[in-house]
């Protein structure tokens, strides 16, 4: 068992009863050993706590409204970072994760440090709301726990605490784009800000092709995307990116994986006893702290159990350890496609010598052989299933090449863009694709979607019919996925098969 802090009082009692797992799971990510792990954790959480005393106390010695600061859980994170930032510059940086030491002495490193205006939009967003709100938002999106412990923690009205997470999504989203507008930014950049915002309002709005080809290409606005956009399940994997930094959405999948493993541990003292009367004044307070400290110790050995086991999700652009959870252009392993050629009759009970008879009977029916000429001579001149046969009945290559690129991927949701290259020109398309682990598209842009099942098809918008011979046409799309994400398969452009890139 690590050797953990020791609370001073029954407040960082509290507090390290609340924030320990999490503190202590994002440090193994940091780390490259459980023994660093823990050293960092207690060090980091030694730092987070002066320095909300420090805030505390600058609130009631100051004469107006309190600083802006982070709720408790993401300010001890941030503190892992900046202790591990500290052992890096002191020569103790080989007790971190290789990748974490690249990110450090990086350019990503240091927005989160720069001068306020442009650090990440959704750091500024959580830092501007009220210290009661950041906490319900963070709670219930990042650390995943139920609504129900979440105003039991808070000492909400669990009736009304839905509604309250809401109004304070919507509060949030409002803070980002406020800040959004504020931040230094170049004239492209400032000229898609109102169009980012509307779009971004509505689940059924459509984002037009020059906004979709911007955010591609622009961290910045992507960034004001992701935190804007409240419908999707981009809002987590938003909020931890962008206030922990490095790892932000492993630690994301980590907490979820060990939400079960905490709550099924419980708490040493029921809510509806939280307020009784006190018994034998210092002697219970005693025996209340050490019960908490016991619970709070097994509570963490449990949750870090489950968190170190593997997982999915990786940090994406933050820089999450490994490539766990990320989901490759191309599936590995794909499951054989289905024969475009017609099939045979299901009479195949004849001799060997008579299949290849009555394969081309089957192809050309109707049309007897002619006496004197081979039988290969009424053959296609292609393997079966090597192409989509034609209304005459001749082969062709494919006429088109699909290239599918995932985005982002969270923990439930993931964006996605098709690009089809066409050899003919095209008066207008439609691209059709099958899913393999139930994913369902809730929204697309560039196209209009329908969905059967696990086929999908983008039909073309009104602006973006005509296609020229050689040309290419793109569109993008938000999804939904469970258990897995494989890559799609069996792409057509107007019923032809596509063949994929490499």
């Amino acid at each position: 068992m690590p050797d953990l802090p020791t609370p001073q009082d029954a407040a960082e009692a509290a507090l390290f009863s609340e924030c320990w797992d999490a503190v202590l799971a994002y440090a193994d990510l940091c780390t490259s050993g459980s023994t660093a792990a823990a050293q960092l954790g207690r060090e980091a959480f030694a730092h987070g706590t002066r320095e909300a005393r420090a805030a505390e106390t600058g609130a009631v010695r100051g004469a107006g409204r309190r600083a802006a600061r982070l709720p408790r859980i993401p300010l001890l994170l941030t503190a892992v970072r900046t202790t591990a930032a500290a052992w890096e510059e002191e020569g103790q940086g080989h007790k971190l994760d290789p990748d974490l030491r690249l990110w450090l002495n990086s350019d990503k490193a240091a927005r989160y440090t720069g001068p306020p205006l442009t650090r990440p939009l959704a750091l500024r967003g959580l830092r501007d709301l009220q210290q009661a709100d950041a906490e319900l938002l963070w709670l219930s999106e990042v650390e995943a726990l139920p609504l129900s412990v979440v105003a039991r923690r808070l000492g909400l009205d669990p009736a009304t605490v839905a509604d309250e997470l809401q109004q304070v999504r919507t509060l949030f989203r409002d803070r980002c784009h406020r800040n959004h507008l504020d931040t230094p930014m170049d004239a492209q950049c400032r000229s898609y800000a109102r169009l980012l915002d509307a779009v971004t309002r509505s689940s059924a709005a459509d984002t037009p092709r020059d906004l979709s080809r911007h955010l591609a290409t622009c961290v910045q606005c992507a960034e004001a995307a992701a935190c804007l956009r409240l419908h999707g399940g981009g809002l987590p994997g938003a909020l931890a990116g962008g206030v922990i930094g490095w790892g932000g959405l492993a630690y994301l999948e980590r907490r979820r994986r060990a939400a079960e493993v905490r709550l099924g541990a419980g708490r040493p003292v029921p809510a509806d006893k939280a307020t009784g009367e006190p018994e034998d004044g210092e002697q219970k307070a005693r025996v209340a702290r050490n019960g908490l400290l016991v619970a709070a110790v097994l509570v963490s050995v449990l949750a870090l159990g489950v968190s170190m086991m593997p997982f999915g999700g990786s940090g994406e652009d933050f820089g999450a350890r490994g490539d766990v959870g990320r989901q490759p252009v191309a599936d590995p392993n794909p499951d054989p496609p289905l024969p475009s050629a017609p099939t045979l009759p299901p009479a195949t009970s004849k001799p060997a010598g008579n299949a290849a008879e009555d394969r081309s009977k089957s192809e050309k029916p109707g049309k007897p052989e002619e006496p004197g000429k081979p039988e290969s001579s009424n053959r296609h001149t292609e393997p079966q299933g090597t192409s989509s046969p034609t209304e005459g009945g001749e082969s062709e290559s494919p006429t088109c090449r699909v290239e599918y690129d995932l985005v982002n991927q969270w923990p439930d949701g993931f964006q996605a863009t098709v690009t089809v290259t066409s050899s003919k020109s095209l008066d207008s398309w439609r691209v059709s694709w099958s899913f393999r682990d139930g994913q369902h598209v809730g929204q697309m842009w560039d196209a209009t979607v329908s969905q059967d099942g696990s086929r999908v098809t983008a039909t073309a918008a009104d602006y973006n019919k005509s296609v020229p011979a050689g040309g290419d046409l793109a569109f993008g799309f938000l999804a939904s996925w469970r258990g897995k994400n494989s890559p799609p398969y069996d792409f057509t452009l107007n019923g032809q098969d596509c063949a994929k890139s490499s």
